[in-house]
């Protein structure tokens, strides 16, 4: 049985509630998963589910969504803190997310903690990892993953924005922007991973964590340009809006669509074509087509769960993130040339149309991949990481 119950209703689900229901079946005919208890473990607050077995398990991702992001220390210590709990019934440990094909890393580790007595050295696995992961040690590699393990893959507490990125989320002037992380960490793993592209380039593990790191780097970068529009826009300034939003707009958002398309496992056609090799005939396929497309945009007829399931995939980022954010700015610029407030349910209106017709559109989309991916990243990094390390240094003085 999920143990999800008792989380996502704890104020119906006190002590009495949950004990009569686990209590209700004999001991040991039930196994339950902790279903979320690297952040929020259900086994402490029920005296390990009232005597029946449980198996401690990771959650992570809630909707398949692209972006470095992992718990490491409590995932290190959650299965060996529940062992140790007093009357402990953990039989085991499992992963539970709701998609998979990111962060290769948290499901390694976590996949290995169920062989092991004790919490592992950290610093010491990833380096492990980084070796096994390219076939061979790299300096800059490794240190490229100690700095994703200090930063984007060590949330601890509340972790804020975690798969909000502005990038994926209907753009509006109230946008979160906060990280759990020192994203100049990520900038600077960007260029130790680009250092050690001579050495690892024809791994393709090594393209795969190139084209996610650059990818998270400009999913910073999209952050701090949606800042500068806010600024601009609050501050009357027409050029500098102009400025930012061009830049977003026919640079750096094509720039991403490029490079996600350079790699296999980026493609939103791809995805279609998994989604409607699934079907027994044309019409189930353009049905099959349909609902793949939904579920990474709109899930469901009216946006009922929008962007819930976002990906950042080649073809998406241009054709339904950049449209998106192509009327917002157009928006704001109409709203200072004609001195008329921005009001955010029209643009909401008329966004939703175009976010519906990417659903319907039927448009085909590679599937195999173009583009070299070394070179694309490089090209990125020349042009963005300069000014993105000296908006860290300013934001930090």
């Amino acid at each position: 049985m999920q143990g999800w119950l008792f989380q996502h209703q704890p104020d119906f689900w006190q002590p009495a509630q949950v004990r009569a229901l686990l209590r209700g079946v004999p001991s040991g005919r039930m196994i339950v998963l902790d279903l979320f208890a690297e952040s929020k473990p259900v086994y402490q607050r029920t005296e390990s589910f009232y005597g029946q077995p449980f198996i401690w398990c990771m959650l992570h991702n809630f909707g398949g969504n692209h972006g470095l992001f992992g718990t490491v220390e409590s995932i290190n210590r959650g299965p060996f803190d529940a062992r140790r709990f007093p009357n402990s019934t953990l039989v085991g440990t499992g992963l539970a997310p709701e998609g998979i094909e990111q962060n290769d890393m948290v499901y390694e580790l976590m996949s290995e903690l169920g062989w092991r007595q004790e919490p592992l050295d950290l610093q010491q696995w990833v380096a492990n990892y980084t070796e096994r992961r390219y076939g061979t040690g790299n300096v800059e590699a490794a240190g490229a993953w100690q700095l994703l393990l200090r930063s984007v893959y060590n949330c601890s507490g509340p972790c804020v924005n975690h798969n909000r990125s502005p990038l994926v989320r209907r753009p509006s002037l109230r946008m979160a922007t906060e990280l759990w992380y020192n994203k100049s960490d990520v900038y600077e793993a960007w260029r130790l991973l680009l250092g050690a592209a001579a050495e690892l380039g024809a791994s393709p593990t090594f393209r795969y964590d190139l084209v996610d790191v650059t990818r998270q780097a400009v999913q910073q970068l999209v952050s701090e340009y949606y800042l500068e529009i806010k600024q601009a826009f609050e501050s009357h300034s027409l050029p500098e809006l102009l400025t930012a939003g061009g830049v977003l707009l026919y640079d750096l958002l094509p720039e991403l669509d490029g490079l996600l398309a350079s790699d296999p496992h980026f493609l939103l056609g791809r995805w279609l074509e998994q989604a409607r090799a699934m079907a027994t005939s044309d019409k189930e396929a353009e049905l099959y087509d349909l609902n793949a497309r939904n579920q990474v945009t709109l899930w469901g007829p009216n946006g009922n769960i929008l962007d819930y399931a976002n990906k950042q995939l080649g073809g998406l980022v241009l054709d339904y993130y950049r449209v998106r954010w192509s009327l917002f700015v157009s928006a704001l610029v109409e709203s200072l040339n004609t001195g008329t407030p921005f009001h955010q349910e029209q643009f909401n209106q008329a966004v939703f149309q175009l976010e519906r017709g990417f659903v319907y559109n039927g448009k085909r989309y590679p599937s195999q991949p173009a583009g070299n991916t070394l070179e694309i990243a490089r090209k990125i990094f020349l042009k963005y990481y300069p000014p993105a390390m000296r908006r860290g240094r300013a934001g930090a003085a």
